[in-house]
């Protein structure tokens, strides 16, 4: 994982409420944060991944990228949610070079959407290990449309766009340079953003099953908000425990537990379905990222659907951050939130 000054990519992470950029670089032998930032956006200005506002999304990454002291202009950025399909399937044996001709037909049988509005990526994972005929494959599937409009935000913010990678993906990387493993165990990694919950479930290096869920941190808010006539700011506070003022904080703490206990379910069924295809690959550690990371009850509930340990994932257990003034202690509130833009400074130019 040599990253050159020539190479190495600025990872930024646009979410529905957060923009995050990282740049990572290679120093005496193991990596080191160089740069970090963090910036909050307006609600509504992107909802479930697409941009609804260019202008005020521009303008926060010119922002942040500024006030940050970002030099490296090159960048890379991920896509999730509907927009992207990311699933394992099983083709006959053949030559990548071969398979790269025929993946659009190959693929159209599990896409929902027209072949021609999509770019199509696949993973030779290996041998099936039920039919020595055949070979597993990943197969990745995003909209033009999606792709496009990133590229464009990009463009606008005065920024070089140079890789569009998937959030479970980054994540995944993000995990690989921080969690090394030899034993191939199973693990989940769950990423709770601010409108979607994003599961990748890996055995040992491979990413067995992707999924995004339609859930997030903006469901706490929104109830929040009903129930006591607040403002958004005053929702996030009461939502990481800030006793309220004249209010419940009983009625705070039963919203957070009836929201978070959906998510539970979501993740619940989605694990069964994975438990179907490969019911003796059980999972043993949850690995729990995003801003949903923050929410308390969300990590004993899930540990408790899932009957698993579960634990927040540290995008930095691997990672110097002796440049960031403050170090460690600085990142660690807003450590789970940096895990997918850590993910993708850790990508690369000459990146497949």
């Amino acid at each position: 994982m040599m990253l050159s000054k020539k190479t190495h990519l600025i990872g930024l992470d646009i979410g529905s409420r957060t923009i995050k950029a990282a740049e990572v670089i290679h120093l005496k032998g193991s990596l080191s944060l160089k740069k970090f930032g963090m910036i909050q956006i307006a609600p509504g200005a992107i909802e479930e991944g697409a941009i609804r506002d260019h202008e005020t999304v521009v303008g926060a990454i010119q922002q942040l990228f500024s006030e940050n002291h970002f030099k490296v202009k090159n960048v890379a950025t991920s896509i999730g949610g509907y927009s992207v399909i990311v699933k394992k399937i099983n083709v006959q044996n053949m030559p990548e070079e071969q398979l790269q001709d025929t993946i659009a037909f190959e693929a159209e049988q599990y896409i929902p959407f027209d072949i021609n509005d999509v770019n199509l990526d696949f993973q030779i994972l290996g041998e099936n290990e039920t039919n020595p005929n055949q070979m597993s494959v990943l197969l990745v599937a995003a909209r033009k449309d999606m792709i496009d409009e990133y590229v464009s935000l990009i463009d606008l913010a005065g920024l070089n766009p140079c890789v569009v990678d998937v959030d479970a993906f980054a994540l995944q990387n993000c995990y690989e340079a921080n969690y090394p493993s030899e034993d191939g165990s199973n693990v989940a990694l769950i990423d709770i953003g601010a409108s979607k919950t994003s599961l990748n479930i890996l055995r040992g290096t491979t990413s067995e099953f992707i999924r995004d869920i339609a859930s997030g941190c903006d469901q706490i808010n929104t109830q929040i908000m009903s129930a006591f006539n607040c403002t958004f700011e005053e929702s996030e506070r009461l939502k990481f425990g800030k006793a309220p003022d004249n209010r419940s904080a009983e009625e705070v703490e039963d919203i957070v537990h009836s929201v978070v206990s959906e998510w539970s379910r979501e993740v619940r069924r989605a694990l069964d379905f994975y438990y179907s295809s490969f019911p003796e690959n059980q999972i043993q550690q949850i690995l729990l990222s995003g801003g949903g990371a923050n929410v308390k009850a969300f990590q004993k509930l899930i540990a408790e659907e899932a009957q698993t340990q579960v634990n927040t994932l540290n995008p930095f257990a691997n990672v110097s951050t002796e440049a960031i003034p403050g170090g460690k202690e600085s990142l660690n509130r807003i450590g789970p939130q940096a895990a997918i833009c850590l993910g993708l400074a850790l990508r690369r130019m000459d990146d497949k």
